[in-house]
């Protein structure tokens, strides 16, 4: 069994809570929470406290972790280096996939995707990486991923809960500038029963989709959005787009006559909470050079 541990100083302006209040706040999962308590695995300045005594400002929390409910999946290791590290820390790491790899292995022993990378560059630590959440081959952007299973947990929640934000920047046509500023998306998606690779509208069986826009620039017969994700479909930008008949620049799958050489959707700003903290982290993902020709000109 791998043992974890989590020491964590209380700041200054900290609002004093019960133990149990702290563990919600954090977002920390109920079964880690359950062994927490049961195995006494939570110290207050050294000693075990129980979940319904206050902390204070200043207090030293000391967490160890000994049942953490995460799959530990062993990627085979790629040397290549594409992606860039955009912020680390002990618990973390944000790094910028380009575009044309996948975020992770869909079968046995695959090489090549951020996540084999990514574990690469984690062993040299003695780490694992633990994903979070992906984004398509073709776009590119900024992706969080765990370098510890206790964070795992937390950051999921962030996600579920949308406490964690994610803002991709798109290219799409706009022949007749019919675009309005800003909008919100609103319709179910589900597979296309002829291509099991693409997504559609689909009012019986869809999932709930829901993506806002905001548009920034338009250049001759395009448009460039700001696009803000309330839900977590397969392709939802892409499709979402698409079906309001603005489909995004070099989208092999719903924009196909288009010969841009890649997909002009970049996830460039990730804002969540970091771990046990009520610290506020932005990272920005620099657009790719793909994208000049469409900023040049303000709306």
């Amino acid at each position: 069994m791998t043992i974890y541990q989590k020491k964590v100083t209380l700041e200054t302006d900290f609002s004093p809570m019960s133990v149990r209040g702290l563990l919600n706040h954090w977002l920390i999962p109920q079964k880690m929470q359950h062994f927490l308590r049961v195995d006494q695995n939570i110290l207050v300045n050294g000693q075990y406290r129980a979940f319904n005594r206050f902390v204070e400002p200043g207090d030293q929390i000391d967490m160890t972790f000994s049942d953490v409910s995460v799959k530990t999946q062993d990627y085979d290791l790629d040397q290549a280096q594409l992606f860039t590290v955009l912020y680390e820390d002990a618990d973390l790491l944000v790094v910028n996939k380009p575009a044309g790899i996948k975020t992770h292995p869909n079968r046995p022993h695959e090489n090549g995707t951020l996540m084999n990378q990514v574990a690469t560059y984690l062993a040299a630590q003695g780490k694992h990486a633990y994903m979070v959440h992906r984004i398509d081959l073709a776009t590119s952007g900024a992706v969080i991923i765990g370098k510890t299973p206790i964070v795992i947990g937390i950051l999921n929640r962030q996600l579920s809960q949308k406490t964690m934000a994610r803002q991709y920047i798109a290219v799409v046509n706009d022949p007749q500038q019919l675009l309005l500023d800003h909008d919100t998306i609103n319709f179910p998606i589900g597979i296309d029963p002829d291509n099991q690779r693409k997504r559609q509208a689909d009012y019986i069986n869809g999932l709930s989709a829901i993506t806002h826009y905001q548009l920034l620039t338009r250049q001759n017969d395009t448009a460039t959005l700001a696009v803000n994700l309330e839900t977590g479909r397969t392709h939802q930008i892409r499709v979402h787009l698409a079906g309001i008949d603005h489909p995004i620049l070099g989208d092999p799958l719903y924009n196909p006559s288009d010969t841009t050489s890649r997909l002009l959707l970049h996830g460039q700003t990730l804002r969540y909470t970091e771990p046990f903290t009520d610290h506020q982290r932005t990272v920005i993902a620099p657009l790719p050079t793909a994208f000049d020709p469409y900023l040049n000109q303000p709306q």
